[in-house]
């Protein structure tokens, strides 16, 4: 485990309407990205989330050391911008889940194109399962050989489904497309690792997986660039994908995770009928 990290914030107009109180019933939105060197297509995602059909009431942007123009393009969009000095994404993504303010703290990269319904029919899901912690949803290639985009897409998230699937006992978190109510993070913020070598959100699986329920999002694949495979982070990718999984060991070794996540699920199955 690690401590907190730091950041100094800057807060935009976006963060001055997202101090107001919330309505009762509505379920409020602040949407995280971590960023470095990364300005145009920030800007891009950016573009995005102003179109949503429902504007998320809350944008931070937390600029993890960028030598680029990420840190005015997202202050020029109306983005709270905040600074982590730590390096790597866990650190940069906790720092911003911290300072969120909303009911909901939705999580995306700066390569991602959410399409317009993608901030409404989370809070919807959200609002119609009061029981969900956690949300996950899919993604699809936008640029790459054409012929690619699918097949790579299916390999890249179906395997990694599937074997972290199986690693944790339930669906794992992809940071592209990720969501989950802000009183959940608090309930596990200070176990979570800030290590620039693992998956932060394979990491906060582990975490809210434990005692949380996790959900998949139903809807559209978030479009995301195919970077991991072109520019020669793919190895880097897995290596810490492996490192994610084993530093949880031996106390999640999946015979022991499972078996806790079985009696868990049984109890609450039992209290359920009590209350009947």
């Amino acid at each position: 485990m690690t401590g907190r990290a730091g950041g100094d914030g800057e807060r935009g107009a976006a963060a001055d309407a997202s101090a107001a109180p919330s309505q009762p019933g509505i379920l409020t939105t602040s949407v995280v990205i971590p960023v470095k060197d990364d300005s145009q297509l920030l800007a891009r995602c950016l573009r995005r989330l102003h179109a949503q059909q429902r504007p998320p009431d809350e944008i931070i942007v937390v600029d993890n050391g960028s030598s680029d123009a990420s840190a005015a393009v997202a202050r020029d969009a109306g983005a709270r911008v905040l600074f982590c000095a730590d390096p790597g994404i866990s650190a940069a993504a906790a720092t911003g889940y911290d300072a969120a303010v909303g009911d909901l703290i939705l999580r995306l990269d700066a390569d991602c194109e959410p399409d317009p319904a993608w901030v409404e029919t989370i809070t919807t899901a959200f609002a119609e399962d009061a029981g969900v912690s956690a949300i996950t949803g899919r993604a699809r290639f936008t640029d790459g050989p054409p012929a690619l985009r699918v097949p790579l897409a299916r390999l890249y998230l179906g395997a990694y489904t599937t074997l972290m699937g199986v690693t944790l006992g339930h669906p794992p978190l992809f940071g592209s497309n990720l969501a989950f109510r802000r009183e959940a993070w608090h309930a596990v913020r200070d176990e979570v690792h800030r290590d620039p070598e693992m998956h932060d959100d394979l990491d906060l699986a582990f975490h809210l997986g434990a005692e949380h329920r996790i959900a998949l999002l139903p809807g559209t694949a978030m479009g995301m660039s195919m970077r991991p495979f072109t520019s020669g982070r793919f190895g880097r990718r897995v290596h810490r994908g492996f490192r994610s999984v084993v530093v949880h060991w031996p106390h999640d070794f999946p015979p022991f995770r499972w078996r806790r996540l079985i009696a868990r699920r049984v109890g609450r199955r039992r209290i359920r009928a009590d209350i009947r």
